[in-house]
């Protein structure tokens, strides 16, 4: 997954511009992002604190973890069913 250029504490300083009555596509030309992107970060951060984002990312890391582990498990299960 790329990495974003904005930080969380930007990302939320960015959509705070537009809850305080700038117009989106003002706020998206300034920090030179497109209008799609802040409305993906608004559905996705709306809401939140800085908090609650490193929270959410640290439970997509651990769920992207577990998938992991669980794509090997069944890859060794299917090896060893063939096996016999």
């Amino acid at each position: 997954m790329k990495q974003s250029r904005f930080s969380d504490s930007q990302i939320m300083a960015i959509l705070k511009q537009a809850e305080n009555g700038l117009a989106v596509p003002d706020v998206c030309r300034e920090h030179g992002i497109s209008v799609p992107t802040f409305y993906k970060w608004r559905a996705k951060f709306g809401g939140m604190d800085a908090s609650l984002i490193a929270r959410m990312k640290e439970l997509e890391a651990e769920n992207a973890r577990l998938k992991k582990m669980y794509i090997e498990t069944q890859i060794k299960n299917d090896l060893l069913s063939e096996a016999l």
